[in-house]
């Protein structure tokens, strides 16, 4: 049998019993919202969501074993149609960035009065985006920054050899120096060599960042295809 289409279905992800609780009271005080689960921690909140394909997902940022930022990748994985709102213990811009690139469509402070939290999960279902007005103007200045960013690592990453190009593949696939070497035929040393030389050239500090970086760009398929 269908759910009831006026009602936004609403599912709560945050390790406190009491903070649930009392968020599912004040959530179903409005008689068109439902809270149709209760999670503890991110994984969980995936589960439910792909199980009950809820409307709303209420998610804590500080959620134990998955956290709010996996969690809302995870939600949007298994349930694309929900949408996510992030609770934050305080304001914090690179919490918010975080979120949103994880698919989040609202983020709010845990310190807001409640009639904020109640208008965003009703915005958020309606399709807006929900983002504390003060942050908006620090948030357009990291996103321009962060566009020239990656438009200058972009054209950094054209600057790497062939063979560095395989490197950085293999890197951002979690291999580490000599699991390099051993794949490419090469010594561990020289497999460092390149590792260094990569991070030099894209403008990274770690294996980490230069991962991130050609998760971030989806380039991984074209460095892939460097050996071919």
């Amino acid at each position: 049998m269908g759910h009831d289409k006026s009602l936004v279905r609403i599912l709560i992800a945050d390790e406190s019993s009491m903070f649930r609780q009392a968020l599912r009271v004040a959530l179903e005080s409005q008689p068109h919202l439902r809270v149709v689960a209760e999670t503890e921690t991110g994984c969980q909140a995936a589960l439910e969501a792909r199980r009950l394909s809820p409307d709303v997902a209420v998610v804590s940022l500080g959620l134990p074993h998955c956290d709010g930022i996996e969690a809302t990748l995870r939600v949007q994985q298994d349930a694309p149609d929900c949408r996510v709102l992030v609770l934050a213990e305080h304001e914090d811009l690179e919490t918010l960035l975080e979120a949103l690139e994880a698919g989040a469509t609202g983020y709010l402070s845990k310190d807001s009065p409640l009639h904020e939290l109640l208008h965003a999960v009703q915005a958020i279902h309606r399709g807006e985006a929900q983002v504390p007005p003060w942050m908006l103007r620090s948030l357009l200045a990291a996103l321009i920054q962060r566009r020239r960013d990656d438009s200058r690592a972009l054209q950094r990453a054209g600057w790497l050899t062939r063979r560095e190009r395989e490197v950085l593949a293999l890197l951002a696939r979690g291999k580490n120096n000599n699991a390099i070497a051993q794949e490419l035929v090469i010594s561990p040393e020289t497999a460092r060599t390149h590792s260094q030389n990569i991070l030099s050239k894209l403008g990274v500090h770690s294996r980490l960042e230069a991962a991130a970086f050609v998760a971030r760009h989806g380039i991984l398929d074209e460095l892939a295809g460097a050996g071919s």
